[in-house]
């Protein structure tokens, strides 16, 4: 090996460490705060920061007149739309049969299982806490199951994130990549944010959400790496653009 090739090799290696290491990290942030949040929900706590937030969304002496302009709140509503669970499935179908007519149906039914799996953890969950929905101000739409954690929240960072990662390790190109992956954080945040401005949601529901559906897409990022590099899914590259070095390899 050239001195040229060896410090590529080594340029490629520190950068996929670095890159396990920021995951790391961000997943044992997301446990923690989901962790931190869950154990005083289990003790029927509500935080007077949720309290506080709800009320701030809502006009004076109305509780069920949200802040801002009319077509703000028809913007979220149809926001919030987008985590449903038909709207999310149907979006995963789609990506999926995007994959399988590309050539990648493993990588198709990953994604397929990555996100039922993560949806089926969250319904647990909610099952677990039962928490109850928002008191304090009127809902702005139709809810019927628990509150804790946040289904669109949760469910949503599953979908967006997973299929955001998933995507973006087709792609070559960097700016490409992160270009998807800033989309589905942006969907993410919108969702979970509008759950909250409709007064179905604690925002610490929406924030256990939040870190539960970004743990979960983190770890099946790291599983489609580690499967791509075992080629038990189809390795980077092939879908659009030509291939580039996986840089764990």
């Amino acid at each position: 090996m050239t001195s040229n090739g060896l410090r590529a090799f080594l340029a490629r290696r520190h950068h996929a460490d670095s890159y396990v290491l920021v995951l790391f990290f961000l997943t044992a942030l997301g446990v923690l705060g989901f962790f931190g949040i869950a154990s005083e929900v289990s003790e029927g706590e509500v935080f007077a920061f949720d309290r506080w937030l709800l009320v701030a969304l809502r006009t004076d002496g109305d509780t069920s007149v949200p802040i801002g302009p009319g077509w703000l709140h028809t913007a979220m509503v149809d926001l919030t739309a987008l985590g449903d669970t038909a709207v999310l499935t149907l979006v995963t179908a789609v990506v999926a049969g995007y994959l399988v007519v590309a050539g990648r149906v493993s990588t198709a039914a990953f994604l397929a299982l990555a996100v039922a799996g993560g949806a089926l953890v969250t319904t647990l969950l909610k099952q677990l806490f039962a928490r109850a929905r928002p008191d304090v101000v009127q809902h702005l739409v139709e809810v019927s199951s628990a509150s804790f954690p946040s289904g669109h929240a949760a469910n949503s960072a599953i979908c967006y994130l997973t299929l955001g990662a998933l995507l973006a390790r087709t792609q070559a190109s960097g700016p490409v990549r992160t270009y998807i992956i800033s989309v589905g954080i942006a969907l993410t945040l919108l969702i979970g944010s509008s759950r909250v401005y409709l007064g179905v949601h604690w925002p610490s529901d929406v924030m256990a959400g939040w870190c539960l559906g970004g743990v979960w897409a983190v770890l099946c990022s790291l599983a489609a790496r580690k499967l791509q590099r075992q080629r038990a899914i189809e390795p980077v590259g092939g879908v659009s653009g030509p291939s580039r070095p996986d840089t764990l390899e």
